[in-house]
Formats: structure tokens, sequence, C-alpha cells
């Protein structure tokens, strides 16, 4: 179809959309329309087999007519085919039937491991709301999408800058492929797969064998040295790093259409809600 004019954060769906594979079980969790878009996305269009658990309601394949301002909403689970309780969710996760999920978090280091419980080491700098299920979750699903849209880190008015991309978070609340002690998930008896992919406002990663963060593609409006600039780690830069493709006119047409009070923009900074691709 042919593409028309396209925002960053129909973009940044798009390739959120990418990482999610036909046939497969994935959950959303709670918070994020750029996830719960993706999904829809994926569902109406390369992945029409794909069993979508609703965040809040977790219903099984819903069909809402349009994102409500919360995914705490009983409209998102308009349609559904069933529901699930929360027991069995965790079920599902535990005996290996999860195929994905999407995490996110104040902190992302280098082997995907992420923190929503504190800053500060040693001494509490903040405490954050926690992560709920997600460190179970991380230990038992198949693979985990990791996701922000407040990868660019600013100075702030004192010349300091706070990373979301760190070398090392302060507090593992979810799992990547290493723990603080260099032990894979596998060597702790977790059955998950880990993260397998990282979608930003810069760009998406992978992970090499190793279990480090790899940049995988730019968008047409950022550089490799952006993304270097932003991370506080170094990630892997292989000798081509790919152009991530832009959403087609269907694409976009079932994001506008699903998301006419565009609550979507809410999870983008004022400058990303600038940004377009022809």
């Amino acid at each position: 179809m042919m593409r028309n004019e396209c925002t960053f954060g129909e973009t940044m769906i798009h390739a959120i959309a990418q990482t999610i594979e036909d046939n497969t079980l994935a959950f959303h969790g709670f918070g994020s329309p750029l996830v719960q878009l993706a999904l829809h996305v994926a569902k109406k269009t390369h992945a029409p087999d794909l069993v979508l658990v609703a965040g809040a309601t977790y219903g099984i394949n819903p069909n809402p007519p349009f994102l409500t301002p919360t995914s705490n909403d009983w409209v998102m689970d308009r349609n559904a085919e069933a529901s699930l309780d929360i027991g069995e969710l965790f079920d599902l996760a535990a005996a290996g039937r999860m195929d994905r999920m999407f995490l996110s978090g104040l902190q992302i280091d280098q082997w995907g491991n992420c923190n929503v419980t504190q800053l500060g080491n040693e001494s509490l700098k903040l405490k954050l709301p926690g992560g709920g299920g997600g460190c179970n979750l991380s230990c038992d699903v198949g693979n985990v999408t990791l996701w922000t849209a407040a990868h660019r880190a600013p100075a702030n008015n004192k010349s300091k800058r706070r990373f979301r991309l760190v070398s090392e978070c302060d507090f593992i609340t979810s799992l990547g492929h290493r723990s603080r002690e260099g032990k894979r998930p596998a060597e702790l008896g977790h059955r998950g797969g880990g993260p397998d992919w990282v979608v930003t406002d810069l760009g998406v990663f992978d992970f090499d064998d190793e279990g480090m963060m790899r940049l995988k593609y730019l968008y047409p409006d950022t550089t490799a040295e952006e993304v270097l600039e932003n991370t506080e780690f170094k990630p892997v830069m292989p000798m081509n790093i790919e152009t991530m493709s832009l959403p087609d006119g269907e694409v976009v047409s079932i994001i506008r259409n699903l998301d006419p009070l565009k609550i979507h923009e809410k999870e983008l900074s004022p400058g990303d809600l600038n940004r377009t691709f022809h």
C-alpha cells in the first residue's frame, strides 16, 4: 500500500509491532498506549493468529472501537473472545505458554535489566512505583520487548544527565540477560528467553550472543553518534546499521482510526511530536 506521511509516534508503534510474531501469545500489561496500539496493528496486519491478552482486563483478543486514556477501561475489553484472571495469566507464563510481553523502566541497562523500583544503590534517592508482576514474568516469558520513549538524556540546570539506558541498574526489577553477578537466567533456573528487542526514540536494538545490547536500526532522522551520546554504555555497533522501515498507509490508517484522541502522543516528548517522515 502507498506510504503516506507518518509521525514519529506512528513509526515507533510500527517498530514495536514488528517485534511481534504470528501464532504467539502476547501480553501488554498496563499503561503504554504505544504498546497497546502496536499489538492491535500486528494482529490486524502480519500476525492475524496472534493471541492478544489485554492489560488490565486480561481479555483475549479484544477488538475495541478506540483507545481510551487508560488501559484500565472496559472499553479496551470490547468484543473479547474470553478473559483470564490474574492467577491464570501467571500460570500461563510459568508453564512456558506466554511467548512475549513488554517491559520498560526508568533505567534499562546494557543486558536488558530494567529498574522501576528505586534510584540509588546504597541510599534511596527516589522511590519508584515498582514492577508488579514484571519480575516474575520476565523470568518465565519466552521473549520480552523493551521500550522507552525517553532515550534522550539532556543535561539539567546543573549540567547533569540522567540516562535512561544505563551501564548498570541501581536495582534490578525485571531480569535481562545477565544478573548483577553476571549469571544468565538459565543458570538461575529460569525458563524465559529474556529481552530480544529494545525500541527507543533514537533507534531499535537487539542483543548479541553474549546478551549485550546491539544497535540494529536507526530512524531516518537519527544517527549512531546521537545514540552513543545519549547512552551511558557503548552498545555493540555493527559495521552496517540499517534504517528502520516506515509504516505503510494501511498501518497509519489503523493507528489513526484506533487512536482518534491521539492518546499515544502523551507518551512522547514535545520534540518527538514534531518528527514526521515521508
